[in-house]
């Protein structure tokens, strides 16, 4: 075993929920008469990964902190409830190479998402004691590479025995701004500056690294 604990990013890496989510943002930000067109889920990809208050400011530019916060707070609030109902899409794979991954590793999930966000998805899909404990942006307000620390620290992870999975650079950065090593999901939304290895192209090729 190369890795003990293993740190994983959601959207993107373990599931993909735009078709789940679109629909939420198309009937808040329609209502408030905010956007010309509705949204497509491949619209999204752009935005996975990133703070929900900065993919409002990039779709409706000019827009105040506090209307921000007035159009996430609704967002936020719908989204938790429909994604304990519909959950969204587990990659090829997931849900059977977690199972297997449980038995002989740690699995942690941190995520730029809002507070509530990662216990849809463990509720949905039943993984709750798949892991031992996560983090968000929405829970704590600080950036992921801050989160994974806190994480680690709380959990008493060393860095030699612990590895970051996600598939953007954002994730990339976070990991290895705490000397984590990293490896690169390149089936989910983004894309890295550069080549990079060990990268996996669908999930259950990860067993081959950890």
């Amino acid at each position: 075993m190369k890795y003990k604990n293993l740190i994983f990013d959601l959207d993107g890496t373990l599931w993909d929920p735009r078709a789940t989510i679109i629909g939420i943002w198309n009937e808040v930000l329609t209502r408030r008469q905010l956007i010309n067109r509705e949204l497509k889920p491949e619209d999204m990809d752009q935005y996975m990964g990133l703070l929900a208050k900065d993919i409002v400011k990039d779709i409706i530019p000019g827009t105040s902190d506090s209307e921000v916060q007035d159009i996430l707070s609704e967002i936020v609030s719908q989204e938790n409830k429909v994604l304990r109902v519909q959950g969204g899409i587990l990659y090829d794979g997931v849900e059977d190479t977690l199972k297997s991954l449980s038995n002989t590793h740690n699995l942690f999930i941190v995520s730029n998402c809002q507070d509530g966000y990662i216990e849809s998805f463990l509720e949905y899909y039943q993984f709750n004691r798949l892991f031992t404990d996560f983090e968000s942006h929405g829970r704590t307000q600080k950036p992921k590479a801050e989160n994974i620390k806190l994480l680690m620290d709380r959990n008493h992870l060393s860095i030699e025995n612990s590895v970051y999975i996600g598939d953007t650079q954002t994730d990339y950065d976070s990991a290895t701004s705490n000397g984590l090593p990293f490896i690169f999901c390149k089936y989910g939304f983004g894309e890295l500056t550069s080549e990079y290895d060990p990268s996996i192209i669908k999930f259950p090729d990860l067993k081959l690294y950890v």
